[in-house]
């Protein structure tokens, strides 16, 4: 059968190592989940999640065109539980309510100087 990225397919856990989990997609086809597509989240141990034998849904995240490898994730099929609906909104800020512009150097350092003199003491230079 030829899996497509983004294909929602069931399969079977087939092996548990450190860094994932080798799930049979049909009789032919295997796919790897790794650890960082387990769950949201920092994952110690892949076996506290998955058994060798376990029926789960996956995503095909990736397919190698040369090794036919497959990556697959559970993790992007379920929803990440520290994003909440304000982490979506976009602020912006903006200063176009402020008078602000682009002025010469020489023309602003008057008012620095005195400034300068009011805030910290500092005597006017000759």
């Amino acid at each position: 059968m030829a899996y497509h990225i983004g294909d929602i397919l069931e399969g079977t856990v087939t092996g548990i190592q450190n860094y994932g989990v080798f799930v049979a997609l049909d009789d032919q086809e295997q796919g790897l989940i790794h650890i960082s597509e387990c769950e949201h989240g920092y994952v110690k141990r892949v076996n506290d999640l998955f058994k060798v034998g376990q029926k789960i849904k996956v995503m095909v995240l990736d397919i190698d065109e040369y090794s036919k490898k497959i990556s697959l994730s559970v993790r992007a099929l379920t929803d990440d539980p520290n994003v909440t609906e304000n982490w979506h909104r976009k602020h912006y800020w903006t200063n176009r309510h402020l008078d602000f512009g682009y002025q010469p150097i020489a023309q602003s350092m008057p008012q620095w100087l005195e400034q300068a003199e009011k805030d910290f003491g500092v005597p006017e230079i000759n």
